[in-house]
């Protein structure tokens, strides 16, 4: 009797115990459910911006090539034998120097025959002129020595002319490039000399599309660089042609750089090109940083002060916005947030929305965004 009566409670004691680990671990993971449920959690540390109603200096965008204001292949009208390269590469050269002699002994010989010649046709022609305003010539010998004089002095003008020629001369002020031939080389008419550009005055050659000819005008200010990031260069527009290139549909335009003393643009190089069109006012601006670009639209995270628990947070709230131009690392927003709100501007990938926020300015990113795209990265 006594052993029914222990085992029957040895066997209500292990009911009982197993009862309460069940419970106990319902009771637990009922706890830790809620806890997770009901934790808060921390402020993601963000960077933040105002967004602003700010006067917008709209562009057009372009590439273009630099080329000299007054630039050229230096070559000989004449064919010749080179005497002597008065030059070096790189060399400033002033506008009527003498670059490459060519030889004239030849030409130089003959011109002491030719004046010659002009001075006895001279005499001639004196005589004829007495003698018929005396009385004792005739018209038609006087005409003679006039035909003959005339005739002299054009071979006189044209030797000297072919000695001008035989002597290359600076058609301008500028540099001199690379020389191309050597003494006592023998030059066809039309062979290439040496480069030679001005290039204080630099010319920049770009096109726009056809929708915003309309908008470039003669003297618009331009600004121009090697990168498109940083534009240090000034200059205005001096022409643009007056048809569309129907093959492009694009519209050449010129502008000319105002100050290349620095010589820092050089002919031929790749260059950006903005032209500033006139400032439109109140354009909703925010740094580019700000929009995040998704399958369903470009959209950003606004910051509003709200009560939670009893205590003021800052919560970040998803917004879709429509976005317009671009420039300098600001975007012109069009619809979905108003001046005055606050938008991240870093630290979007650690965000959804609702979650709380802690705004931490000490890293300016936008200047560092634009410092990446000045150095190319």
């Amino acid at each position: 009797m006594k052993r029914r009566i222990i085992v029957s409670l040895v066997f209500i004691f292990a009911i009982l115990l197993c009862a309460g680990l069940v419970g106990f671990n319902i009771f637990r993971d009922k706890m830790i459910t809620q806890f997770f449920a009901t934790m808060q959690q921390p402020p993601q540390a963000v960077t933040a911006a105002k967004v602003e109603a700010k006067t917008w200096t709209p562009s057009i965008s372009a590439i273009g090539t630099a080329r000299a204001a007054n630039g050229v292949e230096l070559a000989f009208e004449t064919p010749g034998i080179v005497k002597e390269i008065k030059f070096k590469a790189n060399q400033n050269i002033r506008e009527g120097d003498v670059l490459v002699q060519l030889d004239d002994t030849v030409e130089r010989a003959d011109i002491q025959d030719v004046q010659a010649a002009v001075k006895t046709a001279e005499s001639a022609f004196e005589r004829a002129k007495t003698l018929s305003a005396r009385g004792y010539g005739t018209e038609a010998n006087l005409d003679q020595a006039s035909a003959l004089l005339a005739t002299a002095r054009s071979r006189l003008a044209r030797l000297q002319a072919t000695i001008e020629q035989k002597a290359l001369k600076a058609p301008f002020s500028g540099v001199i490039g690379i020389p191309r031939i050597d003494v006592g080389q023998y030059l066809q008419p039309g062979s290439v000399i040496a480069s030679f550009q001005d290039l204080d005055s630099m010319k920049v050659d770009f096109t726009v599309p056809e929708q915003t000819a309309n908008d470039v005008k003669l003297g618009q200010e331009v600004h121009i660089g090697v990168n498109e990031a940083n534009l240090p260069f000034k200059g205005h527009v001096i022409g643009k042609d007056p048809r569309v290139d129907p093959k492009t549909r694009l519209v050449s335009v010129q502008a000319l750089i105002e100050d290349n003393k620095a010589r820092a643009v050089l002919p031929g190089q790749f260059l950006h090109v903005e032209v500033i069109l006139p400032e439109e006012p109140n354009v909703i601006t925010v740094p580019q940083t700000a929009v995040i670009t998704s399958l369903y639209g470009d959209y950003v995270y606004t910051i509003d002060q709200e009560e939670r628990a009893g205590n003021q947070v800052q919560v970040a709230h998803q917004v879709f916005v429509k976005t317009g131009r671009r420039r300098g690392g600001v975007l012109e927003v069009l619809s979905g947030i108003k001046p005055g709100q606050q938008v991240v501007t870093s630290g979007q990938n650690k965000l959804q929305a609702g979650a709380t926020v802690k705004i931490n300015n000490s890293i300016d990113v936008t200047k560092l965004d634009a410092t990446r795209l000045a150095n190319g990265q």
